[in-house]
Formats: C-alpha cells, sequence, structure tokens
C-alpha cells in the first residue's frame, strides 16, 4: 500500500512533524511517498533520505536555521539560504532525489516567472532550501537559471503530487492561526508573518477533507514562525496530536 505524507510550511512549528512522523511509526505507519512545503521540505527530505524522528530532531537543534550571521551580500534577502548548503550536506551526503528511499515532492516559488515549481528529481539540497526561504527574510535560491522561494507562497499544503499516487494519504498542517490583538503585532516581521499564515489557511482549508486522516494542532498557533527556543515543546505537541487523532482512526485501513 502507498501511503502519502503532506507536511506544511509554517517555519520553526514544522518541528511538530518530527512529532507526528514518531507517533505513526509506533503505530507502525510508514509513509511511501511524501510531499513537502518549507520546513514540511526539510522535515521530508530527511525523512525520506532514511533518518529517524531522532535524527531529524538534533539537525533542527544543531542547525541554526535563522542565523543572521549567514547574511545575503548583493542579495534580495537578510539571509543567503545558499550558505546553508554545507550544513545541509552533513546530513543529506547524496544532494540527489535518486538516493531517497521515499518518493519526495518538494514545492518552491519561481520568483521570476510566478509559477509554482514541483521538484522531484535531480539535485536535492537547493531545493529544499528554495522552499524553506521565506521571503523577504531569505534571499531567493539559484537554481539552473531561474531563482526560487518559499513553496508556501503559492502552495503550503502540497497535496496534489500524491493524489494519484498513494491509497491513503495523511496530512498535517502546522501554519493555523488565532485571533490577535493589535499589541500582538510588535514588529514589522509579526504583519508579514500574520498574512502569510492567514493567506495560508484560507487557500489549504478546503484540501483537509480530501486527507484520509488530518492532523493540525491548534496548540501550535501560541508559537511564532521563528520561534527557536520551544522545539522540545513544538514536537511534543505534533506527537500527542498524531497519537490523538490516530486513536479515534480505524488503523486498519493503513494495512
Amino acid at each position: 500500500m502507498n501511503i502519502g505524507l503532506v507536511l506544511s510550511g509554517g517555519g520553526m512549528r514544522g518541528a511538530a512533524h518530527i512529532g507526528v512522523i514518531r507517533a505513526l511509526e509506533e503505530h507502525q505507519i510508514y509513509p511511501t511517498h511524501i510531499a513537502g512545503s518549507s520546513a514540511g521540505a526539510i522535515v521530508g527530505s530527511l525523512y525520506a533520505y532514511g533518518y529517524g524522528w531522532e535524527e531529524i530532531l538534533a539537525f533542527f537543534k544543531e542547525v541554526q536555521l535563522m542565523n543572521i550571521r549567514k547574511y545575503a551580500i548583493n542579495k534580495p534577502g537578510f539571509i543567503d539560504a545558499e550558505k546553508f548548503h554545507e550544513d545541509f550536506k552533513v546530513y543529506l551526503k547524496d544532494d540527489d532525489f535518486s538516493f531517497l528511499k521515499k518518493k519526495l515532492f518538494i514545492t518552491a516559488t519561481n520568483i521570476l516567472s510566478g509559477k509554482l515549481k514541483i521538484f522531484e528529481k535531480g539535485e536535492l539540497i537547493k531545493p529544499v532550501l528554495a522552499s524553506a526561504a521565506f521571503p523577504g527574510l531569505f534571499a531567493p535560491v539559484k537554481i539552473k537559471s531561474s531563482y526560487y522561494i518559499d513553496g508556501g507562497a503559492l502552495n503550503n499544503f502540497p497535496l496534489e503530487p500524491l493524489k494519484k499516487k498513494c491509497d491513503r494519504i495523511i496530512g498535517v498542517y502546522v501554519d493555523g492561526f488565532d485571533v490577535l490583538t493589535i499589541k500582538d503585532l510588535k514588529h514589522s516581521h509579526n504583519v508579514v508573518e500574520r498574512v502569510f499564515r492567514v493567506k495560508s489557511v484560507l487557500e489549504n482549508q478546503h484540501k483537509f477533507a480530501e486527507c484520509d486522516l488530518m492532523i493540525a494542532p491548534s496548540e501550535l498557533n501560541a508559537f511564532g514562525t521563528f520561534d527557536k527556543k520551544n522545539i522540545d515543546a513544538i514536537v511534543e505537541i505534533g506527537y500527542n496530536a498524531a497519537k490523538t487523532a490516530l486513536l479515534n482512526y480505524d488503523l486498519d485501513k493503513f494495512k
């Protein structure tokens, strides 16, 4: 049976995907196909490469994904995403989709043409970096003759590549939002993040019903996109949400 796993973007909230993977495997559910955007692309690439949830968590703790010291020079952004290439190469030693143990689809946005690109073959690390390049913060990533940014800009829940390839699909969405007060928007990046999250939910929530099992923990709404301090708590929320969802689902459908 082919089991698909859709992993949304959500910045550091994407660490919740790690907890979901832990819960799935504890219930002997092993996805064969993965589609990810942004943080979901990072987790998805590591998982598809063969790493377990503990090793993926170690990656999130070791690699400072918001490291402002990797600043962009003569590029339109504050952080140069391509400077993380060597950090990713430590884990993704074989920089090509062909080495993956699971089928992987990664979304990125072509900033020049304005079109969505789904990467599934060729070099691996640059598409992952591009998919996670939050607009305005990270400079676009050059791949061949074009430039790409965050896949979540156009598709933060890439269900589409899995629909005809999988018998069952599990969706994980970590980019929800609550009602705020103006006091919650203290900085310009808070406003940008807010707009991004609202737009994403409205564009993607109709897809949730197409998943056989949907996990979207509302507790994650309390954490910001760039929250680096609460990774363990975020992972635990994903783990508990997945366990609850699985408890209420007929697991025989995944056999």
